[in-house]
């Protein structure tokens, strides 16, 4: 019996201080600093990240993301797609209730998607294109799509699918009018996630407060949101956000520059998070036979396109840029995207072949190219800086051009650009977002840079309605081996999301879509 009593005491201490873990009281309060205000919290008419971020933590949707990238269930406990893949069939949870203590029925779900769906109310109507019609009995929900969609379900846990009280709504705002809707949202609306919106100071601060009526419970068996509050405080600045932080003045901190991080990482008394993330920063590439003033274009050349990606140094920008934080794009897309297919960085730092491919296009005595990075941006500066002189040697004479952003925005429009500077996060838990906007021709002209590939677009449209989860897989990887192949971008970095938390605060997360999830979050009380 003797030598069985170290293993029984420990079994015992184990369970103790699980146990211990779980009777913890969670609760308190936040105090969260932000780099940006959110101008409009709608689900349909919210368009700027700070908007797209907040949504979730007020209004639930009928499915959600898993942590592990799946979708769940949310306020659907279960749902079921046809063998056709043309009706979707969501059972609400029983006992839904919004904010307000009112029922939250198959009414209000009808009401909330028809609105999401309605292309002259916002700009997100397209990712619920395919349905048909929304009808509810009681607690059954039916989608009929006009074709299969893949997309669907993921859109169903997307910020623009969250669910708002009909009587609510209509009763301050009636059915279409923005302006009535903005002001029945800037105020204390009735909510359907885990927070309600007690009160705000527009440019200044937010505060969030319990919804008493949530639905989820948390790993301790009580309803959650744990915290009582999560009080907002907008800081442009970056040094001043991190001064208050390190005072004690606020508990977490977002947008941590790169630089820093290994400053906040041995502090003790804060948490230096790098949340996994879909955002990828890259430059695009005119692609064009000619340019905007007529004259001939090298970089519609592929083998150019693949010489300058060999001639830069991503694990040298990488350290640059994100103090090593970052890590180097495998795919026209992020690794943290589903479906993402990228077995090992893109075009790996070799200046040799570099310059025979190079030779091959005729352009060994070297050439002209314009950079247009976004004026004011540190990041950009460094970025031209290493590009400048990791391409000499080749011959690249490179040239820089600061613009604003909406002056970027409009060189890509009209393709007045050589190579800009860019960056992407996924708002859709679905790689259909970020490889339209990248890659299919009649999205966006492959984001600008007349990259048209008549295969990649064939597969491209059939994968939009492709239900069999393998062919669609495969249909993925096909593109994104042509993308890598063909070089429409310079493929530089992967970068995580960086906040500070102080210590006291357990569960924050940010997801790797960039919402803030405060649903989970606690700390002692």
């Amino acid at each position: 019996m003797k030598r069985f009593l170290p293993i029984l005491l420990g079994a015992s201490l184990s369970l103790a201080v699980a146990t211990s873990a779980l009777a913890i009281e969670r609760g308190g309060s936040m105090a969260f600093a932000r780099y940006d205000d959110s101008a409009i919290i709608d689900p349909v008419w919210a368009d700027r990240n700070p908007d797209l971020w907040l949504i979730n933590a007020l209004y639930e949707t009928l499915l959600r993301n898993g942590p592990d990238g799946s979708v769940v269930a949310g306020l659907a406990e279960s749902h079921d797609v046809s063998a056709d893949g043309k009706t979707i069939t969501l059972t609400l949870r029983e006992g839904l209730k919004f904010s307000d203590g009112s029922p939250l029925t198959g009414e209000d779900v009808v009401f909330s998607l028809d609105r999401a769906r309605n292309p002259d109310l916002g700009p997100w109507a397209g990712l619920l294109g395919s349905v048909e019609s929304v009808k509810a009995e009681d607690n059954t929900i039916t989608l009929s799509l006009k074709q299969p969609d893949p997309t669907i379900l993921s859109i169903l846990a997307t910020f623009n699918t969250g669910i708002v009280s009909k009587a609510a709504f209509e009763k301050a705002a009636g059915a279409t009018d923005q302006e009535k809707a903005q002001a029945y949202f800037a105020g204390n609306p009735v909510t359907s996630g885990p927070f309600t919106l007690k009160s705000r100071v527009q440019g200044a601060s937010m505060t969030f407060a319990r919804n008493p009526n949530y639905w989820r419970a948390g790993e301790d068996g009580k309803p959650l949101p744990y915290l009582d509050e999560v009080n907002f405080v907008v800081i442009p600045d970056d040094a001043t956000r991190i001064l208050k932080l390190q005072a004690g003045e606020v508990d977490a901190a977002e947008f941590i520059p790169f630089a820093r991080v290994g400053e906040l990482s041995a502090d003790a008394n804060l948490k230096m998070e790098l949340f996994p993330s879909t955002r990828i920063v890259y430059a695009p590439i005119n692609t064009r036979e000619t340019k905007a003033d007529g004259a001939k274009n090298p970089l519609s050349d592929v083998k150019v396109r693949q010489a300058l990606n060999y001639a830069t140094n991503k694990d040298v920008l990488i350290k640059l840029v994100t103090f090593d934080t970052g890590k180097p794009m495998t795919s026209l897309m992020s690794a943290a995207t589903q479906l993402h297919y990228g077995p090992e960085p893109l075009y790996p730092y070799n200046p040799d072949k570099a310059k025979e491919l190079l030779g091959e296009a005729g352009l060994s005595g070297g050439f002209e190219v314009k950079l247009t990075t976004l004026a004011g941006s540190a990041d950009d500066a460094t970025l031209f800086t290493a590009l400048q002189q990791m391409w000499a040697p080749l011959g690249v004479n490179l040239s820089v051009e600061q613009v604003d952003n909406p002056t970027r925005g409009e060189k890509n429009r009209s393709g007045a650009f050589d190579i800009h500077t860019y960056g992407w996060a996924n708002d859709v838990n679905d790689p259909a977002q970020v490889t339209g906007w990248l890659g299919y021709y009649k999205q966006r002209q492959a984001v600008g840079t007349g990259w048209n590939n008549a295969e990649f677009n064939e597969l491209f449209e059939k994968s939009n309605s492709e239900v069999d989860p393998d062919k669609r897989r495969e249909e993925y990887k096909r593109m994104q081996e042509i993308y890598a192949t063909e070089a429409p971008l310079l493929f530089l970095f992967e970068t995580p999301f960086a906040t500070a938390v102080s210590r006291s605060v357990e569960g924050y997360v940010q997801t790797p879509l960039g919402a803030n999830d405060f649903s989970e979050a606690w700390r002692a009380k």
